[in-house]
């Protein structure tokens, strides 16, 4: 809870008042590797902010292969921003790929939230914004990359999340196959 204040107050002083409200909103939740925040059908009608553990965004393609879009790690919120936003069903999963912990916040409470902290709204579109880039600065110099310049960066970018990461999701996440990664790692080492 302590990291969600923490990069909270980065954006905005708040209150003792307002920092209780917000504890008194939010669940602390644990998932096991494998497990899904969010699925694929399903509206998304909560927030979770990533304490500790991995996820990632999949989906399945038109020929049924599954498909690793990002990861979100510690630190970072995780939400199906379209699914949330327009009470739609999503299109993709929200998988956790370690055991992590939660914080969890539910439309009702963050509407409440909304509603009683001043400039909450200012708060969470710089967040919004910030974790837009992020995604966009990270994927898009992959688009004109080889494969094994895209490892390569990936590494220099994360490298403590690529030590966690399974390799069959690296993989995905590249665009490449398992085999091809393993190749790739083994000509660089």
């Amino acid at each position: 809870m302590q990291q969600l204040l923490d990069l909270l107050l980065q954006y905005s002083p708040l209150t003792i008042q307002q920092v209780e409200l917000i504890r008194s909103k939010t669940e602390i939740r644990k998932l096991k590797a494998g497990a899904y925040f969010s699925e694929a059908g399903k509206t998304a009608d909560e927030v979770g902010f990533v304490a500790e553990g991995i996820f990632r965004i999949c989906y399945y393609s038109k020929d049924g292969n599954e498909v690793t879009r990002y990861f979100i790690d510690e630190n970072n919120f995780l939400v199906d921003l379209n699914s949330y936003t327009y009470q739609i069903p999503s299109s993709e999963y929200i998988q956790a790929i370690t055991d992590v912990e939660l914080v969890v916040f539910k439309r009702k409470d963050l509407t409440d939230i909304a509603n009683t902290i001043v400039g909450w709204d200012k708060i969470t579109n710089q967040i919004t914004t910030k974790a837009f880039l992020d995604k966009v600065n990270r994927i898009s110099p992959m688009l004109a990359e080889d494969a094994t310049t895209r490892y390569k960066n990936f590494l220099d970018q994360f490298p403590k999340l690529a030590l966690r990461i399974p390799l069959s999701y690296l993989a995905s996440y590249l665009g490449i196959t398992q085999q091809s990664l393993s190749r790739i790692r083994k000509n660089l080492s």
